[in-house]
């Protein structure tokens, strides 16, 4: 039989991180099988809870990952069948009408350890109203084995689950009852999802073979696999409240995809032969549910920017220029950071001397939404780090010496190219006792506005000798 898995998230906030790890594995599955099926549907039966906007972030989200899939699809359009499935198991007794209310739930366990629902409207025979819920008959004795391909053969003892609803008063299927049903209906064989998933496992196990008996339809139950939670450094689970955990956000600070998948795919797993950055292909070839680990796995948030910083320096210039066009131009773009316009307008900026600028900057970022601050001293006026200007200029008796003497030399330098430059700048360092490196300090800080930067004297040359020789000229005058 075909591989097919699903993704299966509810439009209730960003889409985690953790999801999309869930999605990728999900399709590696599904890439393994020439046949196999990756299906995403949106679980959105809980109207108070949904958003129309967190439905498009997941579509923006697989979109932005490149995951394709199947769908998308709603659980709420298969109400019908979830109505159907209800019928089905009240006809044949495995649920029954409840009326009583949480606080009468509550009441009545008094000091007793009781997991949950204690069964009082069991036998009470109640028909449907508008105060009644949909129970499942759970069996009060017994073990129900969960299993699952990263856990193993999990144990859950049945006298530890209440007979849990499965219907709200309204007559709406919930999650647990929902989501059985779609899976049968769109022939899931693998459910792969999160470790904190694996206490529905007994409940979706036991509606199912209840499914199976009342429609007299054996569909096979689907293989489980929970994977590992996802642990912050003090190894605590990622909370949305503590932890950046946003697909979104990693998007908007200019983390790649491919870099993203890469690393996502090692939370839990390793490749064969201790390579990290790994292709899709490989990941591919070499992927074994099995093979997932069931311990947490840290989201290292520092490996994952140096995972970055390696396939930005590994993209073709030109590929480099493109992808760093929602952070640099400010004209029409087809995406662009939320809340983000970069710094100068289109009439300053120079796509052209951008492209050649890039090779510069590539290597010196590790996200590319660093790459503004690189480069912003060519579209616009550079605003002043006023601690560096005291630092290299105001302060050290050689800073303004150097800027009067670069002045001078610059303006009479033919040609005006990174080497003349070097060569130029060394020499008035030489003539001073310094390095160059305590040379070209003022002169950057001057030109740039700061003590950091892609290398100076391509970017002198880039820049031009008119505005490098008038940005010394306004730093000296600074400098009084």
């Amino acid at each position: 039989m075909p591989v097919r898995v699903r993704l299966a998230p509810s439009p209730t906030g960003y889409f985690h991180v953790g999801t999309a790890r869930t999605a990728l594995f999900n399709w590696i599955l599904a890439k393994q099988d020439p046949e196999g099926v990756f299906i995403l549907r949106i679980e959105d039966t809980d109207p108070e809870r949904n958003r129309e906007e967190w439905v498009e972030a997941i579509y923006a989200a697989m979109a932005w990952l490149g995951l394709d899939y199947t769908g998308p699809f709603r659980q709420s359009e298969n109400a019908p069948a979830h109505a159907a499935a209800l019928e089905a198991l009240r006809a044949a007794g495995a649920l029954y009408y409840c009326d009583c209310t949480p606080a009468e739930v509550e009441a009545r366990k008094g000091e007793g350890a009781t997991p949950g629902y204690d069964g009082f409207c069991r036998e009470r025979g109640l028909a449907r109203s508008a105060t009644t819920a949909l129970r499942f008959r759970t069996p009060d004795e017994g073990t129900i084995l969960v299993p699952d391909l990263v856990r193993g053969e999990v144990a859950f003892a049945l006298s530890a689950i209440d007979d849990f609803v499965v219907a709200r008063r309204s007559g709406e299927a919930l999650y647990a009852l929902a989501n059985v049903v779609d899976d049968r209906d769109d022939r899931i064989t693998h459910v792969v999802r999160g470790e904190e998933h694996l206490a529905n496992a007994p409940k979706q196990m036991m509606l199912w073979s209840a499914l199976n008996a009342a429609t007299g339809l054996e569909v096979p139950l689907p293989v489980f696999a929970h994977l590992p939670l996802l642990v912050n450094e003090q190894r605590k689970k990622l909370s949305k409240r503590r932890d950046p955990v946003a697909l979104e956000l990693y998007r908007d600070q200019g983390y790649l995809p491919e870099a993203v998948l890469n690393y996502l795919a090692l939370l839990g797993w390793s490749p064969r032969g201790g390579e990290e950055i790994v292709d899709p292909a490989t990941v591919i070839e070499q992927f074994r549910l099995e093979d997932v680990a069931h311990s947490p796995a840290f989201f290292d948030l520092k490996k994952l920017t140096a995972f970055n910083g390696v396939y930005i320096r590994s993209l073709p210039p030109e590929a480099f220029a493109a992808r760093c066009r929602p952070w640099v131009d400010p004209g029409a773009v087809p995406w662009r950071p939320s809340g983000y316009r970069p710094a100068w307008g289109e009439d300053r900026f120079d796509q052209a001397l951008f492209a050649r600028l890039a090779p510069l900057v590539q290597e010196r970022v590790a996200r590319l939404d660093e790459v503004p601050a690189m480069v912003d001293f060519f579209f616009t006026e550079p605003t002043m780090d006023e601690a560096a200007f005291d630092k290299v200029i105001r302060h050290d008796p050689e800073g303004a010496a150097l800027l009067d003497a670069a002045l001078h030399v610059y303006g009479a330098l033919e040609p005006f190219t990174p080497e003349a430059l070097h060569a130029a700048t060394l020499a008035l360092g030489e003539a001073r006792g310094l390095s160059l490196r305590r040379a070209q300090a003022p002169i950057r800080c001057a030109v740039t506005g700061r003590l950091v930067g892609p290398p100076l004297f391509e970017s002198l040359a880039l820049l031009g000798r008119a505005s490098t020789l008038a940005r010394l000229r306004r730093a000296l005058e600074r400098a009084g």
